[in-house]
């Protein structure tokens, strides 16, 4: 243990070995401040690391179980920090679980050994949910080294949720690219059943702001044009998210027939996925390129919100994110392509062409399975569509409409007009 004794460290090497000590992993691989921890018997903690220490407590909130691992970290002053809760921000103090609401927390104590990290509980602990079936464990891909997947016969949505639970977007995005080329070879069959995250993992040092404090400019300057490369690169994150997302949360999904998603609508996925990691190294060496990288301007997380709005109804998340939102990035492109090429900005506008290809066929992709699972439940696809978007989008669709992009996708105007504001 750094900076203790050898007979520290020998005494604790000894108390570890009793099975109320869990060890759950090399310290390097918790880059976030709050990582989830499942045990077999269902119980769910929350492990936090800040100011280079580590601590640990029960992640429901004992009020009315909102998850503590998407808190906040706060100060309570002298020295003192608690995590509080993202639903009613009731806060817990770290070191005992005490709260100024007079609620009370569990906590547990947390010990560091030769770059581990151990738990003090009787429970067997994992960054992934238990299942009966769960056998294998994939390796750890916190650290840089181990994104290699060594495992090749765990499923498809447990990956998934790996990829999800990966914070650093360039490993996610090699990661992406390594699981798709052993799902196309057949290396991995197996679907699975994986619970992924509520939300993504990301990099601690991102700053993150609420939406609409992003100022991304017209692309007249350069640092204009660095910046709406960086917005772009942060879509793309998110979007490689999406998919791995759709795949983890729905592998079990049944149509009213009670039929499964054919592979067909996985592998479709896997290269939504594929492609959107490719989009962000894209973006990221063109970021360099100009004397940037991703991470060095603020983001923000809206773009979460449909994913959680849709995450229990398939058919509302392939029309919201996947004809909806990715659509809508066609009908932007020819503004966005123009501005970078007023500038004489060939390279970015280059990548841009690639992005939009790509993402015709992302909108074909929702549209295709969108259809699909309506036509295998008799229902009426238009109408169907037209009932789901008012209820998971604020407002009105807004033209102009990027007719020729759209149609490319299969998506002729009926599927889009009817959603237009009356004039």
């Amino acid at each position: 243990m750094e900076g203790f004794s050898e007979e520290l460290v020998s005494a604790l090497k000894e108390v570890v070995s009793h099975s109320n000590w869990q060890c759950v992993g090399d310290k390097e691989r918790f880059k976030s401040p709050c990582s989830k921890l499942y045990s077999e018997d269902g119980e769910h903690l929350v492990l936090i690391h800040t100011s280079g220490k580590f601590y640990a407590m029960d992640s429901a909130c004992p009020h009315e179980g909102g998850p503590l691992e998407q808190g906040d970290i706060e100060e309570l002053g002298d020295g003192r920090l608690a995590l509080a809760c993202p639903w009613h921000d009731f806060e817990f103090s770290l070191e005992d679980g005490s709260s100024s609401s007079g609620l009370q927390n569990q906590v547990y104590e947390v010990k560091v050994c030769e770059g581990k990290v151990y738990i003090q509980t009787q429970n067997a602990l994992s960054l992934t949910p238990w299942k009966k079936t769960q056998s294998k464990q994939p390796a750890s891909i916190g650290a840089a080294e181990s994104t290699q997947v060594v495992d090749n016969e765990c499923s498809l949505s447990y990956w998934a949720s790996k990829i999800l639970c990966t914070p650093d977007p360039e490993e996610k995005a090699k990661l992406t690219h390594q699981v798709q080329e052993l799902w196309n070879s057949g290396k991995i069959t197996e679907i699975g059943d994986t619970e992924p995250p509520a939300q993504p993992s990301r990099k601690e040092n991102l700053t993150i702001v609420q939406p609409g404090q992003i100022k991304r400019g017209k692309g007249g300057t350069l640092a204009s044009r660095i910046a709406l490369l960086h917005s772009l690169a942060n879509i793309e994150q998110w979007a490689i998210d999406l998919s791995w997302d759709i795949i983890a949360r729905f592998a079990t999904f049944q149509l009213q027939t009670g039929q499964r998603l054919p592979k067909e609508f996985f592998s479709d996925f896997v290269k939504v996925a594929g492609d959107e990691a490719k989009h962000y190294c894209l973006l990221e060496k063109r970021l360099v390129e100009l004397g940037s990288r991703f991470g060095n301007l603020p983001v923000h997380n809206g773009l979460w919100q449909s994913a959680s709005d849709t995450a229990h109804d398939l058919l509302a998340r392939l029309a919201i994110v996947h004809m909806v939102h990715e659509a809508r990035g066609l009908d932007v492109h020819p503004q966005t392509l123009q501005r970078f090429l007023a500038q004489g900005d060939e390279s970015s506008a280059q990548v841009l062409e690639v992005l939009y290809k790509d993402e015709i066929t992302h909108v074909a992709a929702g549209l295709k399975w969108f259809t699909y699972i309506c036509n295998m439940e008799q229902r009426d696809c238009l109408s169907t569509f037209h009932e789901l978007v008012p209820l998971y989008f604020r407002g009105y669709l807004k033209p102009p409409f990027n007719t020729e992009g759209r149609k490319s996708a299969g998506m002729s105007e009926e599927w889009y007009l009817p959603l237009v504001k009356p004039s």
